[in-house]
């Protein structure tokens, strides 16, 4: 790593660290991970050269899947038989949310590929991939997928906060002790080992089925201390909150204009197909609104973890949307791309 991308880590961390205090200061809940989030946003936005490189990422979203995958108990098994249905309720909302999302971009002026893939709630790397090679504008995707991950951040943990009746905190009040931090010694062969497998996510994928295994059988369970997980959301907060370098001010609050329409028409979609979840299998309805929101699967995961709302559950519902994405998405794109060539004929 040169020089100046260690001064550019060096001051996204910085800023992130200030935006953490601060936002600890004001009492919201996930402080150290919105603070740096939105101090890095603010700082990228109007062009100051922030930066976490993608291994250094990666590494903390392994930190992650670590954390995610110890959630899973050996009891677990006596809950899956009832995910079918939400799983189909889940894909079935996806397809109504993206819907929606993407008839408010065409209003935007977004064309029709564009439109689609820039409202497909997941699996954003690949959303941006395919949708350029089907002809979609591939800066308008990835601006449009970033700020709506950064727009269900922001929304999702005040407002269960709200629900909760202001009562924030950052993760249980019963901390569990500090166990078997060796299990981070294998983040360097797990996530090469990910990505060899093609494993969707392959950094947060990886370790996260290494530790649900080791958790399952009741061997290891990763527990991290309070400073090792605001840690982790701090580095986590930076990174999302620096991709965005150099937009000029009306053209970022255009796009974030946009983006908050869409996200909150997904939203308010996803959270009627949650009350299905809710009435029909009883799943808390904070469980199942984050199961189902429109986020990424590290992002989601994050806050399932920090919140302490059934991570396991909503982990499981991220990942299966983000895998139906990559398998329609190709498929999606093809119709797209003749439909767009019959009407220039």
């Amino acid at each position: 790593m040169g020089r100046t991308a260690v001064r550019a880590l060096a001051r996204s961390l910085g800023i992130g660290a200030v935006g953490g205090v601060l936002f600890h200061l004001t009492g919201l809940p996930l402080a150290w991970m919105l603070g740096p989030l939105v101090a890095n946003l603010l700082v990228s936005a109007r062009g100051l050269d922030v930066r976490v490189p993608d291994g250094l990422r990666e590494l903390f979203l392994g930190m992650l899947g670590l954390v995610l995958g110890s959630q899973v108990t050996p009891q677990l098994a006596q809950r899956v038989l009832d995910w079918p249905l939400s799983a189909a309720l889940l894909l079935l909302g996806v397809g109504v949310s993206t819907a929606a999302a993407a008839a408010w971009y065409r209003r935007c002026g977004f064309d029709s590929v564009s439109a689609w893939f820039s409202s497909a709630p997941g699996a954003m790397t690949a959303m941006i991939l395919i949708g350029e090679k089907c002809g979609g504008d591939p800066q308008r995707i990835a601006i449009a997928q970033s700020l709506r991950i950064i727009l269900v951040i922001l929304w999702l943990p005040p407002l269960f906060w709200l629900w909760e009746g202001g009562a924030a905190s950052e993760f249980n009040d019963v901390t569990p002790p500090v166990a078997h931090l060796w299990m981070l010694l294998a983040l360097p062969a797990l996530i090469p080992l990910g990505y060899r497998l093609k494993l969707p996510s392959a950094s947060l994928m990886a370790p996260l089925l290494f530790a649900a295994l080791l958790s399952g059988l009741d061997i290891a369970s990763l527990q991290l201390p309070d400073w090792g997980l605001n840690g982790m959301l701090w580095v986590l907060g930076s990174a999302i909150g620096s991709r965005f370098q150099g937009l000029s001010r009306a053209r970022f609050g255009r796009y974030l204009f946009e983006a908050s329409i869409a996200t909150l028409l997904a939203l308010l979609v996803l959270a009627l197909f949650a009350e299905l979840i809710h009435q029909l299998l009883d799943v808390p309805r904070d469980v199942a609104l984050l199961a189902l929101a429109p986020g990424g699967i590290g992002e989601m995961a994050i806050l399932a973890v920090a919140l302490d709302i059934d991570p396991v559950f909503v982990a499981f519902h991220h990942l299966l949307r983000m895998v139906a994405l990559m398998i329609i998405a190709p498929f999606w794109a093809r119709w797209l791309s003749s439909q767009a060539r019959s009407e220039k004929r």
